[in-house]
């Protein structure tokens, strides 16, 4: 358990959520899975930067079944959505750079550009968003 924890922080604190996971989707159904240990035992925390993470970790043998659950489940799409990240970086690095090295990331920016340069980006970075964006 200390170590999904621990994954879910370090991405959370790495990375801004791509593809189809939902950061405000993965953080709801935390608040919904931990709502009795956030009352009970982080209340007084201030939200953000891993704070509520460093609380759970600091009472993870008080955690609920559910609780753990959710934790569980918002290490596993965040670990889904980091995997496709590399992907699409690894096989659309050259392409990236080529094409879109002016475009600001996040919000789904880079992947737009890559769409509208469709007809210039390598069959291997094609394949990849189509692999990651279905």
């Amino acid at each position: 358990m200390r170590f999904r924890i621990t994954s879910l922080l370090i991405v959370f604190v790495l990375f801004n959520f791509a593809g189809n996971v939902s950061a405000q989707d993965i953080v709801s159904a935390v608040q919904k899975g931990c709502g009795t240990e956030i009352q009970t035992f982080c209340s007084q925390v201030t939200q953000g930067e891993g704070r509520l993470l460093a609380c759970f970790y600091a009472h993870e043998d008080k955690l609920s079944g559910q609780c753990q659950y959710a934790l569980y489940d918002a290490s596993a799409q965040l670990e889904r959505a980091v995997s496709a990240l590399n992907y699409v970086a690894g096989q659309c690095a050259d392409d990236i750079v080529a094409h879109c090295a002016e475009v600001q990331l996040g919000e789904g920016r880079v992947i737009e550009c890559l769409n509208s340069n469709s007809e210039s980006v390598s069959a291997a970075c094609t394949q990849a968003l189509a692999d990651v964006l279905e």
